[in-house]
């Protein structure tokens, strides 16, 4: 008996959200493993992601924060972090002084590079056993999950 005994009583519903929730940390710990080895944290990875996705590898950091759902504070450490170790350069905005933009730089599109293939291999375990047709159903059903506001 490795769970002492535990009898879930959950419903069919809690069991799939409950199961939604096991299956992102679980990714989560296994990417953030990988991008610990190259000195990034999961935040840290998905800033450079964000960016190298935009325009030029250039993006404000008010849209970063709104696509990757982290606020303002958090944003500014993030960038400030990654700054310093030489993944993106901070400027400000030539028509709005109050905007910042963040630019990846060489040395975060090569981390994004290095950690590609490992990436790839942890997206895998998780997919490997759905072929493109139920990927796009799952991705439908999450996508309709996902546009519920979380609050009440």
């Amino acid at each position: 008996m490795g769970n002492g005994g535990y009898n879930s009583n959950l419903s069919l519903n809690e069991k799939l959200l409950m199961g939604v929730v096991r299956v992102a940390e679980g990714f989560k710990k296994r990417s953030s493993a990988i991008f610990k080895n190259y000195g990034l944290t999961f935040a840290q990875y998905n800033v450079l992601r964000v960016l190298n996705s935009s325009p030029a590898g250039v993006n404000t950091v008010t849209n970063v924060g709104k696509i990757m759902l982290v606020t303002g504070a958090n944003m500014t450490g993030l960038a400030k972090r990654l700054e310093r170790d030489g993944y993106l350069i901070r400027k400000g905005h030539p028509s709005d002084e109050r905007v910042t933009l963040l630019e990846i730089s060489p040395k975060g599109r090569q981390a994004l590079l290095n950690i590609e293939k490992e990436k790839e291999e942890n997206l895998q375990y998780y997919l490997g056993g759905f072929n493109e047709e139920q990927k796009l159903a799952l991705l439908e059903h999450l996508k309709l999950m996902a546009s519920k506001p979380a609050e009440k």
